[in-house]
């Protein structure tokens, strides 16, 4: 009878060729580090080598108007753009701006739901981007109420 330790031992070692042959990622990093880290909206843009996003119907952003905690805020974005390779959820007033970063392909519906932490009430942005480099964005501003008692 194998152990579990002898099972785990033959799997990593079968991975570990397996990314030696180049079958596998070396590293499993899916994300622009520089972008995450933008402290503005225009700092993730030139992050990501896209151009200045241009407000777009076919980009919606969908959120509380008002978040009773602000720890765990709803957000949604969605388009109906043609050929968009990125979708973010940014918050401008974050430490951080941006809060997610959607990689879209053909086979998937460019309509992702999230939750974010929002330190204060702030404008959220749904930014599309396309193959080509250009931004489309749509905003909505959401208040976050301190303890749940208004603010």
């Amino acid at each position: 009878m194998t152990s579990r330790r002898t099972a785990l031992q033959q799997s990593l070692a079968v991975a570990g060729m397996l990314m030696a042959a180049g079958v596998l990622p070396r590293t499993a990093l899916a994300y622009n580090k520089d972008a995450f880290d933008a402290k503005s909206v225009a700092d993730v843009m030139k992050a990501l080598g896209a151009g200045a996003p241009t407000e777009s119907k076919d980009v919606t952003i969908t959120g509380p108007d008002i978040a009773e905690n602000g720890a765990v805020v709803p957000l949604g974005a969605a388009t109906t753009l043609a050929g968009v390779k990125q979708l973010l959820v940014l918050v401008e007033k974050n430490p951080n701006t941006m809060v997610a970063a959607f990689n879209v392909t053909d086979a998937v519906e460019p309509n992702f739901l999230t939750r974010a932490k929002l330190g204060q009430s702030s404008d959220v942005y749904a930014v599309a981007i396309t193959n080509d480099g250009k931004a489309f964005y749509a905003k909505k501003e959401v208040k976050v109420t301190l303890g749940g008692c208004g603010g």
